[in-house]
């Protein structure tokens, strides 16, 4: 099953949002800014939900790779 599927966003711009939040502690509003510099246009709310759905998955799946 494809967590991406039905999203308005490419896997590519998630993903990024979320790294990037999780490693640098950047703000949303911040990661809205350097969206919106490489022509992306979300609003900082919507990296909110992304980094809450996205985030521990993440974890869970690159744990392994931490060891």
């Amino acid at each position: 099953m494809n967590p991406f599927k039905g999203r308005h966003f490419q896997r590519d711009i998630i993903l990024w949002a979320v790294r990037w939040y999780c490693k640098y502690g950047i703000s949303y509003r911040e990661l809205q800014e350097m969206l919106a510099e490489r022509g992306v246009n979300v609003d900082h709310s919507t990296i909110y939900r992304w980094v809450q759905r996205y985030a521990p998955e993440m974890e869970k799946r690159l744990r392994w790779y931490w060891r």
